[in-house]
């Protein structure tokens, strides 16, 4: 088996202000989601404020790491603006993971990419060994010579 995985990246317009000015949602959103969509959170959620150099690029930054990678979200209240990413090595619920983020924050239009992360990452190293070796050995055949 060939490729790390899915990086899922959704930016949503026209988001609900307050739902993204409020970190105990975030965090929760961040906390819940992993066994939503199978996977192993490996820490707690991190959620903090920041503040721009102009006041209306504050926002509200979040992370989980997960034992399959992470998943993020960063907000930007006053331009009614989120941001997510969820990148696993792991295959999970794409539709399910974007719909739920498009519900819970209200986006009145999404911008939603999927990335097929790492696609030459050897995930099964004696399956990788496998498919060398039979390239090796193709590439090694003698041309068979042509008739005239």
């Amino acid at each position: 088996m060939i490729g790390f995985g899915p990086h899922l990246m959704l930016d949503g317009y026209g988001c609900d202000k307050k739902k993204l000015q409020d970190l105990n949602l975030i965090y929760r959103i961040l906390d819940e989601l992993p066994s939503k969509i199978g996977m192993t959170k490996i820490m707690p959620p991190y959620v903090f404020k920041y503040s721009g150099l102009k006041p209306e690029d504050w926002g509200l930054s979040g992370f989980v790491l997960i034992a399959e990678s992470h998943i993020s979200i960063h907000t930007f209240p006053e331009k009614s603006f989120v941001s997510v990413d969820i990148f696993s090595c792991k295959s999970f619920d794409l539709e399910y993971s974007a719909d739920y983020m498009k519900q819970v924050f209200g986006m009145a239009k999404v911008e939603c990419n999927v990335l097929d992360r790492g696609t030459e990452f050897p995930k099964d190293l004696n399956g990788a060994s496998r498919m060398v070796r039979a390239e090796r050995r193709r590439v090694a055949r003698p041309a068979v010579p042509r008739l005239a």
